[in-house]
């Protein structure tokens, strides 16, 4: 998992070659993106906190079931200039801890009927790394293909306590200790790749 970040300060195939290990001949069944949308919401007494970022770069292996995406944290945007500083400075450290990852697997994919263009409810189980901590989970989500895309859609929760982001006691009355992330990608069929 550790190695996934590394790779992805190369072009993105590097991120192909550390869940598929693709040559230019046998690219067919990957999908990738550099524009996945993520955002989260918490909600809590005084004001609700929500953030989004267009930047997390993902790959989908449908031959291998793998999929790995890559968001750095700076590029989360918020509604007002203050909370994003407080988020980068004071709970993500992302000058320490610039980028968060997920590497996994779909556990229930039923290639044939995404390949008809149904959508398709499936389960994906990994390692999802936050602040420089690593949870294993299981996330439900959404496939579906279309003209050469494929379309990634998953909602699930995290606590920031579970990934060591300490919330300051003044405010800790504030802000929710569940925070619900929604995954949203477009990602494009890789038809071929040249690696140098």
């Amino acid at each position: 998992m550790h190695s996934l970040v590394h790779y992805l300060r190369l072009p993105l195939c590097g991120l192909l070659l550390v869940i598929g290990g693709i040559s230019t001949s046998q690219a067919q069944g990957k999908y990738m993106t550099q524009k996945g949308t993520v955002s989260f919401f918490s909600s809590s007494i005084l004001e609700d906190i929500e953030a989004h970022t267009e930047q997390a770069a993902a790959v989908v292996d449908l031959q291998s079931h793998q999929i790995a995406f890559v968001i750095p944290i700076k590029s989360f945007q918020f509604k007002r200039t203050l909370m994003q500083e407080h988020f980068n400075e004071n709970y993500m450290e992302s000058d320490q801890l610039p980028k968060s990852t997920f590497k996994g697997k779909i556990l229930d994919l039923d290639a044939a009927a995404l390949a008809k263009g149904q959508s398709q409810r499936v389960t994906v189980e990994g390692d999802l790394t936050i602040h420089g901590i690593t949870k294993h989970m299981t996330v439900a989500g959404a496939l579906e293909q279309q003209k050469g895309t494929l379309m990634v859609n998953a909602y699930f929760s995290v606590a920031p306590a579970d990934y060591g982001i300490e919330i300051p006691l003044l405010v800790r009355e504030n802000i929710a200790k569940i925070v619900g992330i929604k995954v949203v990608m477009t990602c494009e069929a890789v038809s071929q790749l040249t690696v140098k």
